[in-house]
């Protein structure tokens, strides 16, 4: 089987089995998606989604949170993973929409990365998310996913593991091929052990192959 195979394989069964795949970070705006990102580091979306709406609440829009000592913050997001960096990164990045964006979450990859706490990572993200643009951010799932399967080939980086994915991925798919391998790491192909019994890929799968 060629990779340009394998690829097809894969989509074609996520477009029919996932034909809908989201973010399960709870969010109203790009705002909002771009706070639960930047704690969705080394955190889980459920811890995230638990600690948002309070933080939210009291810190709604950009001006606001940049207004905000980065001890209050603190209390709001200690129970997630950094907090410490995390409250830093979230006023400064506030402040910056605030100073050079007018407050509007730019679109742009390269304007999103000039933000406190926001990596390429995160910045994918919310170009796919809210921009529906063909990003692919690359998590320790899609990492591990997509050289586990076999769609990617000595990637050392998540760079690396991007660039090899958008290169079979057809570009209006992208953004939702970011949601189906999250999705597929986080509840079939865990990392400590997979559940193969119940993976509808292992046709396709290099893993399942060898083992």
């Amino acid at each position: 089987m060629t990779k340009k195979e394998r690829f097809e394989y894969i989509i074609d069964f996520f477009q029919k089995e996932r034909p809908i795949a989201e973010t399960e970070l709870d969010y109203g705006t790009p705002f909002e998606l771009l706070v639960a990102v930047i704690l969705s580091a080394q955190c889980t979306d459920k811890r995230v989604n638990i600690i948002t709406p309070a933080l939210l609440e009291r810190f709604p829009s950009a001006y606001e949170m940049a207004q905000a000592p980065v001890e209050e913050i603190f209390e709001y997001i200690k129970s997630c993973s950094y907090p410490n960096n995390k409250a830093k990164h979230l006023v400064g990045m506030s402040k910056m929409l605030v100073k050079d964006f007018n407050e509007v979450v730019p679109g742009d990859i390269n304007e999103l990365q000039k933000l406190p706490g926001v990596g390429r990572k995160t910045a994918n993200v919310i170009a796919s998310v809210v921009f529906n643009k063909p990003a692919l951010a690359v998590d320790t799932h899609v990492f591990r996913v997509s050289k586990r399967i076999g769609l990617t080939t000595n990637a050392k980086t998540p760079l690396e593991t991007e660039k090899q994915l958008v290169k079979y991925i057809p570009e209006d798919l992208i953004p939702i091929a970011h949601h189906w391998l999250i999705l597929h790491g986080r509840y079939i192909c865990i990392a400590r052990k997979p559940k193969c019994e119940a993976c509808g890929i292992t046709k396709y799968c290099k893993y399942f192959e060898k083992n």
